[in-house]
């Protein structure tokens, strides 16, 4: 089967099945051989894996993974794809093709079936509108993952791996490090896509930690916390968590919490470190249990 990473063959593709690309689906085909190379080095992926993949498109990545894991599962949610996968994984016989929206996927029951619920490795080529509910849906449901090699826009892996006090800092960077310690592996521009997008690239790859690095009593409360803090990034904490319909708190029992902390009430929720988000929220659980 020729190798579709060589833009050549992508083409020719794309041809013979009439191929139209889907705005809706923010399909961009990788055409770069040594990115994928890349992927497939960084995933860490050996012969005794299980992987997902997420959105594989044409089968460009895919094929890569079959030629380096164990048994693949692509998933894939537009059907005008489904026959030109058969086609390019034509030689393949560990992988299986599911068309359907990955967030309706039981993840754990094909971990389940085809890894024995051991940790699977998840590589993606993710459309950024779909980026944070595919990578929160797998790290909150619990499925047992190793790890998640992803490639997405570049302002987004910047955004999972910068700290307190930076403009791009937010909830999915808080989110993202609680369970996973994420590195940005590599920079790829735009013209290494077919159709070419508009910003450029990263492959960022986020190992999942066996323990969570704080320790939090209500997970949910913590990430309520986090959300309502940064809905309003110009407000207050205070504010930001005032105006949240649930954390049902009074005005003065949030100040004290934030004093309880160790910090100045007019503190912004962008200052805070994982670390006292997770104190905020043991600190806010405790005054709950008394209520």
């Amino acid at each position: 089967m020729a190798t579709l990473g060589i833009p050549a063959n992508t083409i020719a593709v794309l041809q013979k099945y009439n191929f139209n690309f889907q705005k809706k689906f923010g399909q961009n085909f990788l055409i770069d051989t040594h990115v994928l190379d890349k992927i497939i080095e960084e995933s860490r992926i050996t012969k005794e894996d299980f992987v997902l993949e997420i959105g594989p498109g044409i089968g460009t990545m895919t094929q890569y993974l079959c030629e380096n894991a164990r048994e693949v599962a692509a998933v894939e949610i537009d059907k005008n794809l489904i026959p030109i996968l058969a086609d390019t994984l034509s030689a393949y016989d560990n992988v299986e093709v599911i068309n359907d929206d990955i967030l309706k996927v039981d993840i754990n029951r094909l971990a389940q079936e085809k890894n024995g619920g051991k940790p699977i490795k998840v590589v993606a080529n993710l459309p950024y509108y779909i980026t944070t509910p595919i990578i929160m849906g797998l790290f909150e449901s619990h499925v047992p993952i190793d790890s998640i090699t992803i490639m997405v826009q570049k302002e987004v892996a910047d955004r999972m791996q910068v700290g307190p006090g930076t403009k791009d800092y937010g909830a999915l960077s808080l989110a993202v490090q609680y369970y996973a310690k994420p590195e940005i592996v590599a920079n790829v521009p735009p013209n290494c896509f077919m159709p070419r997008p508009n910003v450029g690239s990263a492959v960022i790859r986020l190992t999942r930690h066996l323990e969570p690095p704080v320790q939090v009593e209500d997970e949910k409360m913590m990430f309520r916390l986090i959300r309502a803090s940064f809905n309003q990034r110009r407000k207050t904490l205070a504010n930001g968590l005032g105006n949240a319909p649930d954390i049902p708190l009074s005005k003065e029992q949030i100040q004290e919490s934030i004093l309880e902390l160790g910090v100045p009430v007019t503190i912004r929720g962008e200052a805070l470190t994982l670390e006292q988000f997770a104190a905020l929220s043991n600190i806010v659980t405790a005054k709950l249990r008394k209520k």
